[in-house]
């Protein structure tokens, strides 16, 4: 099993900046692509970044520019920074991860438990 557990999220004024991290633990034999997705309410959940094993990176049209995505593969962590954030980018992130379990040996999705993020006055 993976287990991943995000912090970081909280309250925060239009134009602020906060950062996300996600680690992952468990019983892993490798993790491909880490990545972060949100969901505000009434809204389906949305990929916002996602990052490769090898160092290739995706974003949503939406934060391009005011989102990094990074990762530390020898922590298992990935970090979500986030800058001139908007009211619309408030939702619920979840970490997502695409790993290979020493029990399973196959790749499969995990995912968070979520980290709220409000931007507001």
């Amino acid at each position: 099993q993976v287990q991943l557990v995000e912090s970081g999220g909280g309250l925060v004024q239009p134009g602020g900046s906060l950062r996300l991290s996600c680690a992952a633990s468990g019983s892993i034999f490798s993790i491909n692509t880490m990545g972060w997705y949100r969901q505000a309410p009434g809204k389906q959940r949305e990929l916002v970044a996602t990052s490769t094993s090898g160092g290739s990176t995706k974003y949503a049209d939406s934060v391009k520019g005011r989102f990094t995505i990074s990762r530390d593969n020898a922590k298992k962590t990935v970090y979500l920074q986030m800058s001139s954030l908007k009211p619309e980018d408030t939702a619920v992130y979840y970490c997502n991860a695409a790993a290979v379990t020493i029990e399973t040996m196959r790749v499969l999705d995990y995912w968070g438990k979520g980290t709220l993020v409000t931007v507001s006055s």
